[in-house]
């Protein structure tokens, strides 16, 4: 059974007309490029919306070691040959490895969620091309008659950080510690904050962060009752044919509304060895992850640390690729590559081991990835990072920021850069 087609002029229909008419589905995913797809010097999301779920594969959270993870998505995948959307928690590292979370889930996203979409929303450069296996003349319908509610102010939200400044500062210079010791030279640190009994209207929520911070690979993300409402600058990995492409972030300073004073901002991140040792280092660690399923020879890095603007920060960025080798599995690539170095830090094991015993919480879907996976074995895949988590049964919300430490780093530094992150989530609450 094939999905029949259905074009959408942008003179009949708009956006957040089929944004709104979605809110009755219990399962979809957003991916937003916002305008950067259209820079011919940064690859991002296609733009594209999957509605109401078919099928699905699903491994719950606490099954440390037990679920061979890849083996099923592939499996699912050979099953439907269809298009696949949804997420791989930062937690599925322990179904990978030798690892454990000493910490409770709170969130209700599983460790790894997949589904077979109902309806496809491509947007295109002139219309929307909805591709559906349910009746498109009345999908059409449904959403022209669809009426949007009047914009109003966001509910204030308070959040509370899981972490007092003091004991940050006090864990930074620990983990230093641990570098001098040789333990390892560079580790993501991250830190969580929460609201409790709060009221959020996720698809207004969403709508007002990305158009604070829009975004290259954002994700608007709804599985039941819980939500990811993300503004994500950072690709993990793609797959396109035979070539791999990753593009971690390592290095981050504010925006300046002075030009004069926003070049100054970026001058440091090219000039800055603390900076650019951070990012060299994840380079590395990336390359040997993309070597383990690429063709001898075949991983490049054509960028290394490169400044990219985005609304709130500058980010240096390095761009690594590779050619898939022959007789690999398109889901070994992503296996062998996950979690992404650049919330980890080097080496992973040790870190990983390292930040479960110094953060406050279980990152779940947090530093994990939301994307999606073609008929043909294709994938595109964020890192989810800058996301509001939400519940609407429990009416609990969380966000997490993080930074690289390394031996150069300071820490009331290391504290403001992660408040700067954290600045767009919470701006968009204050009335």
């Amino acid at each position: 059974m094939k999905r029949n087609t259905l074009i959408l002029p942008y003179t009949e229909v708009s956006e957040s007309q089929i944004l709104q008419w979605a809110q009755q589905q219990q399962h979809f995913l957003l991916l937003n490029p916002n305008d950067y797809r259209l820079k011919a010097d940064f690859s991002s999301f296609e733009k594209i919306f999957a509605v109401g779920r078919r099928a699905h594969i699903e491994v719950p959270a606490n099954t440390d070691g037990q679920s061979r993870p890849f083996e099923q998505i592939r499996k699912f995948h050979e099953q439907h040959q269809d298009w696949l959307f949804g997420h791989l928690n930062y937690d599925l590292k322990n179904e990978l490895e030798d690892l454990q979370s000493r910490h409770p889930a709170k969130t209700a996203f599983p460790n790894l969620h997949f589904f077979v979409p109902e309806s496809l929303f491509f947007f295109e450069a002139h219309h929307v091309r909805l591709e559906t296996y349910s009746d498109s003349s009345k999908i059409k319908a449904e959403i022209l008659s669809t009426n949007l509610p009047a914009t109003r102010p966001l509910n204030p939200v308070v959040f509370q950080a899981q972490t007092t400044k003091s004991a940050y500062l006090q864990t930074i210079n620990s983990l230093k510690e641990h570098i001098r010791q040789g333990d390892f030279y560079e580790i993501n640190f991250c830190q969580e904050f929460t609201a409790e009994g709060v009221s959020i209207d996720p698809l207004q929520t969403y709508q007002a962060l990305n158009a604070m911070s829009p975004m290259p690979f954002s994700a608007f993300y709804r599985l039941k009752e819980q939500y990811a409402i993300g503004a994500s600058p950072e690709r993990f990995i793609k797959k396109e044919g035979r070539k791999v492409i990753s593009q971690p972030i390592k290095g981050t300073s504010r925006r300046r509304t002075d030009p004069k004073k926003d070049a100054q901002q970026k001058a440091y991140l090219v000039n800055s060895d603390k900076e650019i040792a951070e990012n060299m280092m994840i380079v590395d660690l990336v390359r040997n992850d993309l070597a383990q399923t690429a063709t001898y020879g075949s991983v490049k890095v054509p960028e290394l640390f490169k400044v990219y603007s985005f609304p709130q920060v500058h980010q240096l960025i390095s761009t690594i690729t590779a050619e898939q080798r022959e007789g690999t599995h398109w889901s070994d690539i992503i296996e062998k590559a996950f979690p992404m170095g650049s919330m980890t830090g080097a080496p992973k094991i040790s870190v990983m081991n390292h930040a479960d015993r110094y953060e406050n919480g279980r990152r779940e879907l947090y530093a994990g990835t939301i994307g999606y996976i073609t008929p043909e074995g294709d994938f595109d895949f964020n890192v989810v990072i800058r996301t509001l988590f939400y519940n609407t049964e429990n009416h609990q919300a969380n966000y997490w920021v993080g930074g690289a430490i390394t031996i150069d780093s300071d820490a009331e530094a290391e504290y403001a850069e992660c408040m700067l992150k954290a600045k767009a989530i919470q701006s968009i609450f204050k009335n």
